[in-house]
Protein backbone atom coordinates (compact mmCIF):
# COMPACT_ATOMS: atom_id res chain seq x y z
CA UNK A 1 0.00 0.00 0.00
CA UNK A 2 1.22 3.53 -1.29
CA UNK A 3 0.73 6.16 1.74
CA UNK A 4 1.20 9.95 1.32
CA UNK A 5 0.87 13.01 3.60
CA UNK A 6 -0.65 15.95 1.79
CA UNK A 7 -0.40 19.36 3.46
CA UNK A 8 -2.46 22.31 2.59
CA UNK A 9 -1.15 25.80 4.91
CA UNK A 10 -3.78 28.70 4.21
CA UNK A 11 -4.24 31.94 5.47
CA UNK A 12 -7.18 30.95 7.80
CA UNK A 13 -6.31 27.31 7.69
CA UNK A 14 -3.97 24.10 8.21
CA UNK A 15 -5.46 21.16 6.46
CA UNK A 16 -3.62 17.63 6.27
CA UNK A 17 -4.44 14.90 4.42
CA UNK A 18 -3.63 10.93 5.03
CA UNK A 19 -3.81 9.39 1.33
CA UNK A 20 -3.72 5.71 0.73
CA UNK A 21 -3.13 4.22 -2.60
CA UNK A 22 -4.30 7.93 -3.87
CA UNK A 23 -7.98 7.59 -1.59
CA UNK A 24 -8.32 10.03 1.11
CA UNK A 25 -8.51 8.01 4.82
CA UNK A 26 -8.02 11.20 6.78
CA UNK A 27 -8.42 14.46 7.45
CA UNK A 28 -7.41 16.90 9.57
CA UNK A 29 -8.42 20.90 9.98
CA UNK A 30 -6.92 23.78 11.92
CA UNK A 31 -8.51 27.06 12.38
CA UNK A 32 -7.29 29.96 14.29
CA UNK A 33 -10.73 30.37 16.22
CA UNK A 34 -10.78 26.29 16.82
CA UNK A 35 -7.33 25.35 18.01
CA UNK A 36 -7.04 21.71 18.92
CA UNK A 37 -6.70 21.37 22.83
CA UNK A 38 -5.53 17.67 23.15
CA UNK A 39 -2.47 17.60 25.04
CA UNK A 40 -2.65 21.02 26.83
CA UNK A 41 -1.79 21.15 30.33
CA UNK A 42 -3.69 23.70 32.83
CA UNK A 43 -3.19 24.48 36.44
CA UNK A 44 -6.43 24.42 37.31
CA UNK A 45 -8.79 24.76 40.40
CA UNK A 46 -11.64 22.42 41.05
CA UNK A 47 -15.02 24.16 41.15
CA UNK A 48 -17.17 21.67 42.03
CA UNK A 49 -17.44 17.91 43.86
CA UNK A 50 -20.10 16.00 42.75
CA UNK A 51 -20.08 12.63 44.86
CA UNK A 52 -23.50 11.09 42.78
CA UNK A 53 -20.91 11.21 39.39
CA UNK A 54 -17.80 10.78 41.31
CA UNK A 55 -16.64 13.53 39.23
CA UNK A 56 -15.72 17.18 39.60
CA UNK A 57 -15.91 20.41 37.65
CA UNK A 58 -12.37 22.50 36.66
CA UNK A 59 -11.79 25.96 36.07
CA UNK A 60 -8.68 25.68 33.49
CA UNK A 61 -9.53 29.04 32.13
CA UNK A 62 -11.99 28.96 29.45
CA UNK A 63 -15.53 28.96 29.17
CA UNK A 64 -16.61 25.79 30.06
CA UNK A 65 -15.53 24.35 33.24
CA UNK A 66 -13.04 20.72 32.34
CA UNK A 67 -14.87 17.65 33.17
CA UNK A 68 -12.50 15.26 35.21
CA UNK A 69 -13.67 11.68 36.22
CA UNK A 70 -12.51 10.17 39.60
CA UNK A 71 -11.44 7.48 37.73
CA UNK A 72 -8.56 10.10 36.32
CA UNK A 73 -7.42 11.18 39.65
CA UNK A 74 -4.17 9.86 40.92
CA UNK A 75 -5.00 8.39 44.75
CA UNK A 76 -1.98 10.95 45.38
CA UNK A 77 -3.64 14.16 44.86
CA UNK A 78 -3.01 16.09 47.44
CA UNK A 79 -1.89 18.97 45.83
CA UNK A 80 -1.47 20.84 42.13
CA UNK A 81 1.66 18.08 41.29
CA UNK A 82 -0.32 14.98 41.17
CA UNK A 83 -0.59 13.36 37.87
CA UNK A 84 -3.02 10.41 36.05
CA UNK A 85 -3.02 8.62 32.66
CA UNK A 86 -3.91 10.64 29.63
CA UNK A 87 -5.10 8.32 27.27
CA UNK A 88 -3.16 9.35 24.08
CA UNK A 89 -4.94 10.14 20.49
CA UNK A 90 -2.79 6.84 18.70
CA UNK A 91 -1.08 3.59 20.22
CA UNK A 92 -0.42 4.52 23.68
CA UNK A 93 -0.90 1.61 25.89
CA UNK A 94 -3.94 1.99 28.08
CA UNK A 95 -3.12 1.38 32.06
CA UNK A 96 -5.33 0.74 34.78
CA UNK A 97 -8.00 3.05 35.62
CA UNK A 98 -10.46 3.88 38.66
CA UNK A 99 -8.61 2.69 41.53
CA UNK A 100 -12.10 2.56 44.12
CA UNK A 101 -11.47 5.45 45.95
CA UNK A 102 -14.09 8.69 46.20
CA UNK A 103 -13.64 11.67 44.53
CA UNK A 104 -14.57 13.60 47.92
CA UNK A 105 -11.55 11.78 49.42
CA UNK A 106 -8.97 12.45 46.21
CA UNK A 107 -10.02 16.38 45.92
CA UNK A 108 -11.66 18.85 48.13
CA UNK A 109 -13.35 22.39 46.48
CA UNK A 110 -10.96 24.78 45.93
CA UNK A 111 -8.22 22.66 45.46
CA UNK A 112 -5.57 23.47 42.43
CA UNK A 113 -4.48 20.89 40.39
CA UNK A 114 -2.53 19.73 37.20
CA UNK A 115 -4.81 18.95 34.18
CA UNK A 116 -4.04 17.16 31.19
CA UNK A 117 -7.05 17.89 28.26
CA UNK A 118 -7.40 14.61 26.77
CA UNK A 119 -10.89 15.05 24.47
CA UNK A 120 -11.87 18.00 22.99
CA UNK A 121 -14.90 20.29 23.76
CA UNK A 122 -17.96 19.01 21.61
CA UNK A 123 -21.39 20.72 21.80
CA UNK A 124 -22.68 21.76 25.30
CA UNK A 125 -19.54 19.82 26.75
CA UNK A 126 -16.85 21.40 27.92
CA UNK A 127 -13.11 19.61 27.77
CA UNK A 128 -12.54 16.05 29.60
CA UNK A 129 -9.65 15.93 31.49
CA UNK A 130 -7.13 13.81 33.33
CA UNK A 131 -4.75 14.79 35.79
CA UNK A 132 -1.84 12.18 35.06
CA UNK A 133 0.28 13.63 32.35
CA UNK A 134 1.69 11.98 29.20
CA UNK A 135 4.19 13.44 27.48
CA UNK A 136 4.62 12.32 23.74
CA UNK A 137 7.92 12.44 22.19
CA UNK A 138 9.22 11.35 18.84
CA UNK A 139 9.75 7.68 19.88
CA UNK A 140 8.65 7.15 23.37
CA UNK A 141 6.00 8.60 25.90
CA UNK A 142 7.11 10.01 29.45
CA UNK A 143 4.46 9.45 32.20
CA UNK A 144 5.68 11.08 35.53
CA UNK A 145 5.19 9.63 38.93
CA UNK A 146 4.84 6.22 37.64
CA UNK A 147 7.63 3.51 37.21
CA UNK A 148 6.63 1.15 34.66
CA UNK A 149 7.76 0.62 31.24
CA UNK A 150 5.52 -0.89 28.54
CA UNK A 151 5.74 -1.38 24.93
CA UNK A 152 2.82 -0.42 22.50
CA UNK A 153 0.67 -3.26 21.27
CA UNK A 154 1.19 -2.42 17.72
CA UNK A 155 4.78 -3.76 17.74
CA UNK A 156 4.05 -7.52 17.62
CA UNK A 157 7.74 -9.10 17.39
CA UNK A 158 8.17 -10.72 20.65
CA UNK A 159 12.30 -10.41 20.19
CA UNK A 160 11.51 -6.83 19.08
CA UNK A 161 9.57 -6.13 22.27
CA UNK A 162 11.33 -8.08 25.07
CA UNK A 163 14.55 -5.92 23.59
CA UNK A 164 12.68 -2.55 23.43
CA UNK A 165 11.88 -2.99 27.29
CA UNK A 166 15.36 -4.06 28.09
CA UNK A 167 16.68 -1.47 26.60
CA UNK A 168 14.25 1.07 27.88
CA UNK A 169 14.01 -0.03 31.34
CA UNK A 170 17.85 1.34 31.71
CA UNK A 171 17.36 4.37 30.28
CA UNK A 172 14.30 5.19 32.73
CA UNK A 173 15.00 7.98 34.33
CA UNK A 174 14.19 7.68 38.71
CA UNK A 175 10.28 8.86 39.19
CA UNK A 176 9.04 8.52 35.84
CA UNK A 177 7.31 6.18 33.85
CA UNK A 178 7.83 5.48 29.64
CA UNK A 179 6.25 3.74 26.75
CA UNK A 180 7.82 3.02 23.50
CA UNK A 181 5.45 4.13 20.31
CA UNK A 182 4.94 2.26 17.48
CA UNK A 183 7.53 4.43 15.56
CA UNK A 184 10.35 3.46 18.23
CA UNK A 185 10.33 -0.24 16.82
CA UNK A 186 13.83 -0.80 15.96
CA UNK A 187 15.43 2.20 16.92
CA UNK A 188 18.92 2.42 18.91
CA UNK A 189 19.79 3.47 22.53
CA UNK A 190 20.84 6.73 21.16
CA UNK A 191 17.62 7.65 19.81
CA UNK A 192 16.15 6.38 23.10
CA UNK A 193 18.48 8.48 25.20
CA UNK A 194 17.90 12.02 22.71
CA UNK A 195 14.30 11.51 23.08
CA UNK A 196 14.33 11.06 26.93
CA UNK A 197 16.70 14.54 27.01
CA UNK A 198 14.05 16.07 24.65
CA UNK A 199 11.24 15.30 26.85
CA UNK A 200 12.36 15.70 30.58
CA UNK A 201 13.63 19.32 29.24
CA UNK A 202 9.71 19.77 28.55
CA UNK A 203 8.91 18.45 31.77
CA UNK A 204 11.23 20.74 33.87
CA UNK A 205 9.63 23.72 32.00
CA UNK A 206 5.78 22.56 32.80
CA UNK A 207 6.97 21.87 36.67
CA UNK A 208 8.89 25.58 36.76
CA UNK A 209 5.84 27.19 34.72
CA UNK A 210 3.43 24.97 37.16
CA UNK A 211 4.76 26.44 40.27
CA UNK A 212 4.86 30.23 39.16
CA UNK A 213 1.98 31.03 37.82
CA UNK A 214 -1.95 31.72 39.57
CA UNK A 215 -4.32 29.32 38.73
CA UNK A 216 -6.37 29.22 36.25
CA UNK A 217 -3.51 28.74 33.69
CA UNK A 218 -2.22 27.62 30.47
CA UNK A 219 1.08 25.95 31.33
CA UNK A 220 2.22 23.67 28.32
CA UNK A 221 0.69 24.14 24.49
CA UNK A 222 0.74 21.12 22.71
CA UNK A 223 2.71 21.37 19.34
CA UNK A 224 0.74 22.40 16.48
CA UNK A 225 -1.48 20.54 14.18
CA UNK A 226 1.37 19.95 11.21
CA UNK A 227 4.35 19.25 14.08
CA UNK A 228 2.44 17.31 15.88
CA UNK A 229 1.38 14.39 13.27
CA UNK A 230 4.76 15.01 11.60
CA UNK A 231 5.72 13.79 15.30
CA UNK A 232 3.28 10.99 15.50
CA UNK A 233 2.70 9.65 11.98
CA UNK A 234 5.54 10.60 9.71
CA UNK A 235 7.69 7.17 9.27
CA UNK A 236 8.98 4.71 7.65
CA UNK A 237 5.01 3.40 6.64
CA UNK A 238 4.84 6.89 4.63
CA UNK A 239 6.24 7.01 1.39
CA UNK A 240 5.52 10.31 0.28
CA UNK A 241 4.83 13.98 2.41
CA UNK A 242 4.45 16.69 0.06
CA UNK A 243 3.50 20.51 1.32
CA UNK A 244 2.66 24.01 0.08
CA UNK A 245 4.20 26.36 2.78
CA UNK A 246 8.03 27.30 2.61
CA UNK A 247 7.92 27.85 5.77
CA UNK A 248 6.34 24.66 7.23
CA UNK A 249 8.92 22.59 4.72
CA UNK A 250 11.91 24.27 6.79
CA UNK A 251 10.67 23.58 9.69
CA UNK A 252 10.01 19.90 9.13
CA UNK A 253 12.84 19.48 7.49
CA UNK A 254 15.14 21.18 10.73
CA UNK A 255 12.58 18.20 12.91
CA UNK A 256 14.03 15.43 10.54
CA UNK A 257 17.49 16.27 10.58
CA UNK A 258 17.30 15.98 14.21
CA UNK A 259 15.24 12.64 14.60
CA UNK A 260 15.25 10.86 11.32
CA UNK A 261 17.34 12.51 9.03
CA UNK A 262 16.81 9.50 6.39
CA UNK A 263 12.81 10.88 6.18
CA UNK A 264 14.01 13.85 4.63
CA UNK A 265 13.95 12.65 0.90
CA UNK A 266 10.23 12.00 1.25
CA UNK A 267 9.61 15.54 1.84
CA UNK A 268 8.69 17.91 -0.74
CA UNK A 269 7.96 21.51 -1.25
CA UNK A 270 4.84 21.29 -3.67
CA UNK A 271 5.79 24.96 -6.07
CA UNK A 272 2.72 24.21 -8.54
CA UNK A 273 -0.02 26.97 -9.51
CA UNK A 274 -2.44 24.15 -9.52
CA UNK A 275 -3.76 24.37 -5.85
CA UNK A 276 -2.32 20.96 -3.99
CA UNK A 277 -5.34 19.28 -2.92
CA UNK A 278 -6.54 20.12 -6.09
CA UNK A 279 -4.00 18.31 -8.25
CA UNK A 280 -4.23 15.23 -5.09
CA UNK A 281 -8.06 15.11 -6.29
CA UNK A 282 -8.64 15.97 -2.33
CA UNK A 283 -10.85 18.70 -2.59
CA UNK A 284 -13.96 16.94 -4.22
CA UNK A 285 -13.45 13.76 -1.65
CA UNK A 286 -13.60 16.76 1.10
CA UNK A 287 -16.81 18.00 -0.82
CA UNK A 288 -18.62 14.47 -0.68
CA UNK A 289 -18.08 14.58 3.30
CA UNK A 290 -20.69 16.40 3.29
CA UNK A 291 -23.29 14.54 1.72
CA UNK A 292 -25.48 12.05 3.99
CA UNK A 293 -25.75 9.42 0.90
CA UNK A 294 -22.41 7.91 -0.27
CA UNK A 295 -22.51 5.66 -3.54
CA UNK A 296 -20.76 2.34 -3.71
CA UNK A 297 -18.67 1.87 -6.84
CA UNK A 298 -21.20 -1.44 -7.99
CA UNK A 299 -24.25 0.68 -7.51
CA UNK A 300 -25.04 0.55 -3.87
CA UNK A 301 -25.02 3.05 -1.29
CA UNK A 302 -25.00 3.80 2.38
CA UNK A 303 -26.31 6.92 4.39
CA UNK A 304 -24.92 8.61 7.36
CA UNK A 305 -27.21 10.01 10.26
CA UNK A 306 -26.17 11.92 13.26
CA UNK A 307 -28.43 12.14 16.30
CA UNK A 308 -27.98 13.32 19.68
CA UNK A 309 -26.80 10.25 20.90
CA UNK A 310 -25.44 8.39 18.33
CA UNK A 311 -24.29 7.88 14.62
CA UNK A 312 -26.77 5.24 12.05
CA UNK A 313 -25.28 3.77 9.06
CA UNK A 314 -27.54 2.41 6.43
CA UNK A 315 -26.74 0.23 3.76
CA UNK A 316 -28.96 -0.41 0.76
CA UNK A 317 -27.95 -2.21 -2.61
CA UNK A 318 -29.33 0.96 -4.67
CA UNK A 319 -28.90 0.32 -8.17
CA UNK A 320 -26.38 -3.20 -8.00
CA UNK A 321 -28.89 -5.93 -9.10
CA UNK A 322 -25.85 -8.17 -9.53
CA UNK A 323 -24.97 -11.74 -11.72
CA UNK A 324 -25.88 -14.21 -9.48
CA UNK A 325 -28.51 -14.75 -6.81
CA UNK A 326 -30.20 -12.09 -4.59
CA UNK A 327 -27.96 -13.74 -1.51
CA UNK A 328 -24.91 -13.35 -3.33
CA UNK A 329 -25.77 -9.53 -4.82
CA UNK A 330 -26.96 -8.96 -1.23
CA UNK A 331 -23.44 -10.05 0.06
CA UNK A 332 -21.52 -8.14 -2.21
CA UNK A 333 -22.94 -5.23 -1.19
CA UNK A 334 -22.46 -5.32 2.01
CA UNK A 335 -18.70 -6.21 1.73
CA UNK A 336 -18.44 -3.24 -0.61
CA UNK A 337 -20.04 -1.33 2.28
CA UNK A 338 -17.83 -2.87 5.11
CA UNK A 339 -15.02 -1.29 3.46
CA UNK A 340 -16.75 1.89 2.94
CA UNK A 341 -17.87 2.45 6.26
CA UNK A 342 -14.66 2.08 7.96
CA UNK A 343 -13.06 4.60 5.59
CA UNK A 344 -15.98 7.32 6.12
CA UNK A 345 -15.67 6.62 10.12
CA UNK A 346 -11.26 8.15 9.50
CA UNK A 347 -12.30 10.26 7.09
CA UNK A 348 -15.36 12.33 8.76
CA UNK A 349 -13.70 11.26 12.72
CA UNK A 350 -17.39 10.24 13.69
CA UNK A 351 -16.86 8.75 17.19
CA UNK A 352 -19.20 7.72 20.00
CA UNK A 353 -21.94 5.07 19.57
CA UNK A 354 -22.23 3.51 16.16
CA UNK A 355 -25.18 1.38 14.91
CA UNK A 356 -24.69 -0.27 11.62
CA UNK A 357 -27.48 -1.41 9.31
CA UNK A 358 -26.43 -4.01 7.12
CA UNK A 359 -28.80 -5.75 4.30
CA UNK A 360 -30.47 -8.88 5.86
CA UNK A 361 -28.58 -11.74 5.33
CA UNK A 362 -29.85 -15.42 6.19
CA UNK A 363 -26.82 -17.39 5.90
CA UNK A 364 -24.54 -17.01 8.54
CA UNK A 365 -21.64 -17.77 6.84
CA UNK A 366 -21.94 -14.55 4.71
CA UNK A 367 -23.00 -12.92 8.54
CA UNK A 368 -19.45 -13.95 9.68
CA UNK A 369 -17.80 -12.71 6.43
CA UNK A 370 -19.15 -8.88 6.13
CA UNK A 371 -18.31 -8.66 10.25
CA UNK A 372 -14.69 -10.02 9.59
CA UNK A 373 -14.09 -7.39 6.63
CA UNK A 374 -14.88 -4.62 8.68
CA UNK A 375 -12.80 -5.52 11.69
CA UNK A 376 -9.99 -6.42 8.77
CA UNK A 377 -10.62 -2.43 7.42
CA UNK A 378 -10.89 -1.08 10.88
CA UNK A 379 -7.13 -2.26 12.23
CA UNK A 380 -5.75 0.64 9.68
CA UNK A 381 -7.40 3.09 11.59
CA UNK A 382 -5.84 4.53 14.44
CA UNK A 383 -8.83 5.27 16.77
CA UNK A 384 -9.84 2.61 18.89
CA UNK A 385 -12.60 0.63 17.91
CA UNK A 386 -15.33 -1.93 19.70
CA UNK A 387 -17.52 -4.37 17.81
CA UNK A 388 -20.74 -6.65 19.01
CA UNK A 389 -21.69 -9.31 16.93
CA UNK A 390 -24.36 -8.88 13.84
CA UNK A 391 -27.53 -9.23 15.52
CA UNK A 392 -30.18 -11.71 13.34
CA UNK A 393 -31.57 -8.17 12.20
CA UNK A 394 -28.65 -7.62 10.15
CA UNK A 395 -27.28 -4.43 12.87
CA UNK A 396 -23.58 -4.39 14.24
CA UNK A 397 -23.09 -2.14 17.33
CA UNK A 398 -19.63 -0.01 17.59
CA UNK A 399 -17.79 2.44 19.63
CA UNK A 400 -15.22 4.47 17.91
CA UNK A 401 -12.56 6.36 20.49
CA UNK A 402 -14.03 10.56 19.93
CA UNK A 403 -11.21 12.87 20.93
CA UNK A 404 -12.77 15.39 19.15
CA UNK A 405 -15.56 16.76 17.13
CA UNK A 406 -16.35 15.04 14.17
CA UNK A 407 -15.63 17.13 10.98
CA UNK A 408 -19.34 17.82 10.28
CA UNK A 409 -18.65 20.00 12.71
CA UNK A 410 -15.63 21.55 11.67
CA UNK A 411 -17.22 22.58 8.31
CA UNK A 412 -20.56 23.17 8.83
CA UNK A 413 -22.91 24.93 11.49
CA UNK A 414 -26.41 23.12 12.39
CA UNK A 415 -28.98 24.75 10.56
CA UNK A 416 -30.97 27.64 11.87
CA UNK A 417 -34.46 27.34 10.01
CA UNK A 418 -34.48 23.46 10.78
CA UNK A 419 -32.40 23.35 14.10
CA UNK A 420 -30.24 20.52 12.75
CA UNK A 421 -33.13 17.99 12.12
CA UNK A 422 -32.59 17.92 8.39
CA UNK A 423 -36.23 19.33 7.80
CA UNK A 424 -37.99 21.96 7.79
CA UNK A 425 -42.11 23.02 8.15
CA UNK A 426 -44.22 22.21 5.02
CA UNK A 427 -46.08 25.46 3.71
CA UNK A 428 -49.41 23.66 3.97
CA UNK A 429 -48.77 23.52 7.93
CA UNK A 430 -47.91 27.00 7.71
CA UNK A 431 -51.30 27.92 6.42
CA UNK A 432 -52.67 25.54 8.92
CA UNK A 433 -51.32 27.82 11.64
CA UNK A 434 -52.16 31.17 10.34
CA UNK A 435 -55.30 29.36 10.09
CA UNK A 436 -55.37 28.76 14.22
CA UNK A 437 -53.98 31.96 14.44
CA UNK A 438 -57.10 34.05 13.20
CA UNK A 439 -59.44 31.73 15.15
CA UNK A 440 -57.83 32.74 18.26
CA UNK A 441 -57.60 36.10 17.08
CA UNK A 442 -61.76 35.75 16.34
CA UNK A 443 -62.28 34.82 20.02
CA UNK A 444 -60.11 37.57 21.47
CA UNK A 445 -59.76 40.65 19.44
CA UNK A 446 -61.72 43.38 18.35
CA UNK A 447 -59.19 44.03 14.73
CA UNK A 448 -60.84 43.33 12.13
CA UNK A 449 -58.04 44.21 9.06
CA UNK A 450 -54.51 42.34 9.11
CA UNK A 451 -51.38 42.06 6.66
CA UNK A 452 -49.44 39.22 7.04
CA UNK A 453 -46.00 39.08 6.00
CA UNK A 454 -45.14 35.63 4.84
CA UNK A 455 -42.20 33.82 2.74
CA UNK A 456 -42.90 34.18 -0.95
CA UNK A 457 -43.73 30.47 -1.03
CA UNK A 458 -46.61 30.24 1.33
CA UNK A 459 -47.99 33.78 -0.02
CA UNK A 460 -47.88 31.63 -3.69
CA UNK A 461 -49.81 28.75 -2.06
CA UNK A 462 -52.37 31.61 -0.37
CA UNK A 463 -53.37 33.50 -3.32
CA UNK A 464 -53.11 30.39 -5.64
CA UNK A 465 -56.75 29.72 -8.07
CA UNK A 466 -57.34 34.01 -7.45
CA UNK A 467 -56.48 33.94 -3.84
CA UNK A 468 -58.93 31.08 -3.22
CA UNK A 469 -57.31 30.19 0.26
CA UNK A 470 -57.40 33.96 1.31
CA UNK A 471 -60.98 34.21 0.02
CA UNK A 472 -61.93 31.13 2.15
CA UNK A 473 -60.15 32.75 5.15
CA UNK A 474 -61.85 36.17 4.78
CA UNK A 475 -64.98 34.42 4.56
CA UNK A 476 -64.69 32.28 7.50
CA UNK A 477 -63.72 34.81 9.96
CA UNK A 478 -64.68 37.60 8.58
CA UNK A 479 -61.95 39.28 8.67
CA UNK A 480 -60.31 41.59 5.95
CA UNK A 481 -56.70 39.80 5.36
CA UNK A 482 -53.65 41.32 3.00
CA UNK A 483 -50.99 38.85 2.33
CA UNK A 484 -47.13 40.43 0.96
CA UNK A 485 -43.85 38.29 0.36
CA UNK A 486 -40.48 39.10 1.93
CA UNK A 487 -37.71 36.17 1.51
CA UNK A 488 -36.12 36.80 4.06
CA UNK A 489 -37.92 35.09 6.87
CA UNK A 490 -37.84 31.40 6.93
CA UNK A 491 -40.70 29.29 5.47
CA UNK A 492 -42.37 28.67 8.50
CA UNK A 493 -41.82 32.16 9.76
CA UNK A 494 -44.63 35.14 9.34
CA UNK A 495 -45.25 38.20 11.13
CA UNK A 496 -49.01 39.92 11.44
CA UNK A 497 -49.58 43.90 11.59
CA UNK A 498 -52.67 45.52 12.37
CA UNK A 499 -53.84 47.83 9.49
CA UNK A 500 -55.85 50.12 11.72
CA UNK A 501 -52.42 50.51 14.46
CA UNK A 502 -50.25 49.70 12.05
CA UNK A 503 -48.49 47.28 15.07
CA UNK A 504 -46.73 44.10 15.22
CA UNK A 505 -49.31 41.74 16.83
CA UNK A 506 -47.87 38.09 15.76
CA UNK A 507 -47.14 36.92 19.64
CA UNK A 508 -50.78 37.49 20.66
CA UNK A 509 -52.62 35.18 19.65
CA UNK A 510 -49.90 32.74 18.66
CA UNK A 511 -50.23 29.17 20.47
Amino acid sequence: MHNEIVINVAINETRIAMLEDGHLVELWVERPEKERMVGHIYKGVATSILPGMQAAFVDIGLLKRAFLHASDIDNSAVEFSSFVDMPAEDEFLERPRGRGVPIQNLLQKGQEILVQVIKEQIGTKGPRVTSQISLPGRFLVLIPKEEHVGVSRKIEAWSERKRLKRLVANLRPQGFGLIVRTIGKDKTEKEFRQDIHNLMKTWKRIKQRAEKVKSPALVHREMGITSSLIRDLFSEDIDHLVLDSQKEYDEIISYLKVVSPDLCTRVDLYTESVPIFDAYHIESEIDKTFHRKIWLKKGGYIVIDHTEALVTIDVNTGRYVGKGNQAETVLRTNLEAANEIARQLRLRDIGGIIVIDFIDMEDSRHKRMVLSELKKTLKRDRAKTSLSEMSEFGLVEMTRQRVRPSLIHTFSDACPTCDGTGRVTSIMTVVTRIDRWLKRAKVNSTEKRFLFIVHPLVRELLLKNREEQVARLRRQYRFRIQVEGDSTLNMDQYRVFSLSSQRDITDQFKA
